[in-house]
């Protein structure tokens, strides 16, 4: 098990007015200008950016393609457009999923009254090319993973109560997040944005030390090997 912890992402944005006026991002991975060559993905996962948006602040209008992007709002509303031509406003406890396959290009903004945060996850597909496509999942539950077969990999959101536990999925890779709350996991105690990295997980499981939400990404044994 591989932990990361929350104070060494690589900050991004700009919180004060600005170029990326109101923005905050919170890099888990080497990302655009932060190039760290030892941290560049986990299996199939890219990214995990946290970002926190002032009301009124976004992103413009930008392209992505042969990419899966999972985003999970944590507080506020997330408005979402694309060429594809959906629009939608994705609130705290929802998922969205931009299958960016061949191409796309979309705008994500803050058009409501209170501070927006949210995690978005990118994912590398099992195969390039494609049309893109779109799906919001209102109030995820805890009990229905979300299944992203385009890139062999499966999200699991928990919300545990103090002295609550649940299994960490037996699997050839985990990468958990912890959103909220502070959990212990293999003798390891984590924190809000603290991530865990972890191979051939057998029998374990999170404990909450407090009230918590995390979100755990089970990947299969060919999406792990060599890519580590």
């Amino acid at each position: 098990m591989d932990v990361r912890r929350s104070g060494d992402r690589f900050r991004g944005g700009d919180p004060a007015p600005g170029v990326s006026a109101g923005i905050e991002t919170l890099h888990a991975f080497s990302f655009g200008r932060f190039y760290d060559p030892d941290n560049l993905r986990f299996g199939p996962v890219l990214a995990c950016n946290e970002e926190r948006l002032a009301p009124g602040a976004g992103f413009g209008e930008h392209p992505h393609s042969h990419t899966e992007i999972v985003t999970w709002v944590v507080r506020g509303e997330l408005t979402h457009r694309d060429s594809a031509g959906h629009a939608t406003v994705v609130r705290a406890g929802d998922l969205q999923h931009l299958s960016a396959a061949a191409g796309v290009r979309h705008v994500e903004r803050n058009d409501g009254e209170d501070p927006l945060t949210f995690l978005q996850m990118w994912l590398a597909p099992l195969s390039p090319g494609g049309e893109p496509s779109y799906t919001v999942v209102r109030g995820m539950a805890d009990s229905t993973p979300y299944e992203l077969p385009a890139a062999g990999a499966m999200l699991h959101v928990r919300r545990l109560a103090e002295g609550e536990r649940a299994a960490v999925p037996d699997a050839a890779g985990v990468y958990v997040h912890v959103v909220k709350g502070d959990v212990r996991i293999g003798g390891e105690d984590l924190g809000p944005g603290d991530s865990a990295r972890i191979t051939g997980s057998e029998g374990l499981d999170v404990l909450a030390v407090t009230p918590a939400q995390l979100l755990l990404w089970e990947l299969g044994a060919a999406r792990v090997g060599g890519n580590l």
